[in-house]
């Protein structure tokens, strides 16, 4: 698929509307979905930060941190789509700064995923290192690092932008997404190269951090138990990362579906933006709020107590 054939598909798009019934129906769909979510993701920080085990230590650090940009993420993109039914178009620079913050969370999945991996293959492989590697002060560095270079990505884009378009712009009102406020092709080449980058760079990372695992366990037997689960846990951060991957094909996927179903791009669309923006975000409770002993037995606890206040 070529890039000017996808813009030409959602400038076809901008002017559809779905029937009445079919807004409400895929409203109740989307914020039932994102309300749970959130609820679970909130109760995930909740336990977090009323354990001071969780918070001293640089693996729990990493992981909430890729909730809460999992709730920013998905409650902008929840935004996004209400607005486009409800209100339809928007100020320009309202919606610029609605797609930068969707935008920084989408490039910070992966690299938190290829951070936690290494620190899983440190955990295992260098174990008398770990402490004087991975260190409370040095994760935050990290975090503060994965956000700096979102920003840099992103805000070039937004620079080039205000650069390139007339001041006129940034006040008019448009259908928000992303295809109408970063409308210079330079911006999508540049977009498309660093996102392969990202991606190449995150998936080098998590084969050698799970081969030097597998490595490691195999020369010492007892090392056996830790490494399977760290293996384990690199092998979900893989598919996390595989999901992650369908936001950057998006394009593609609507492309192929609108071929199979030309007069339904509204209703491709939504099935698109649930299956690639909102059930991802239910992986990341999983790999550590359920499958994490300790976060469960803690989760579990938060959760007896809520149901005892509630009766």
């Amino acid at each position: 698929m070529n890039s000017s054939s996808y813009g030409h598909n959602v400038s076809n798009a901008v002017g559809q509307r779905d029937s009445y019934s079919a807004a409400v129906a895929k409203n109740v769909v989307v914020l039932t979905l994102g309300l749970t979510i959130n609820y679970i993701n909130g109760s995930l920080i909740y336990t977090f930060r009323k354990h001071q085990i969780f918070y001293m230590n640089p693996r729990y650090i990493l992981f909430i941190h890729l909730v809460v940009n999992d709730m920013i993420q998905l409650t902008t993109t929840i935004i996004l789509l209400v607005l486009s039914y409800t209100i339809y178009k928007i100020n320009f620079s309202l919606c610029c700064v609605l797609i930068i913050f969707a935008v920084f969370t989408t490039i910070n999945s992966p690299l938190n995923l290829a951070v936690m991996a290494v620190e899983c293959y440190i955990a295992i492989c260098l174990p008398l290192q770990h402490a004087e590697l991975c260190t409370i002060k040095r994760t935050y560095i990290l975090i503060s690092f994965i956000w700096a270079v979102s920003a840099m990505t992103t805000l070039s884009d937004v620079f080039f932008m205000i650069v390139t378009e007339p001041i006129k712009l940034f006040f008019s009102t448009v259908v928000c997404i992303p295809e109408e406020i970063f409308r210079n092709p330079i911006i999508a080449k540049k977009k498309n190269v660093l996102y392969i980058i990202y991606l190449v760079g995150v998936w080098l990372t998590l084969l050698y951090s799970y081969f030097q695992i597998f490595f490691a366990a195999k020369a010492v037997k007892s090392a056996n138990a830790d490494a399977k689960k760290a293996r384990n846990t690199i092998v979900l951060h893989g598919f996390q990362l595989l999901l992650c991957m369908l936001t950057y094909v998006f394009p593609n996927v609507l492309q192929f579906l609108l071929n199979l179903f030309p007069k339904n791009y509204l209703h491709v669309y939504f099935v698109c933006y649930i299956i690639i923006q909102v059930l991802p975000r239910f992986v990341s409770p999983i790999v550590y709020g359920i499958r994490d002993t300790t976060f469960r037995q803690h989760l579990r606890k938060h959760q007896l107590c809520i149901t005892k206040q509630t009766r």
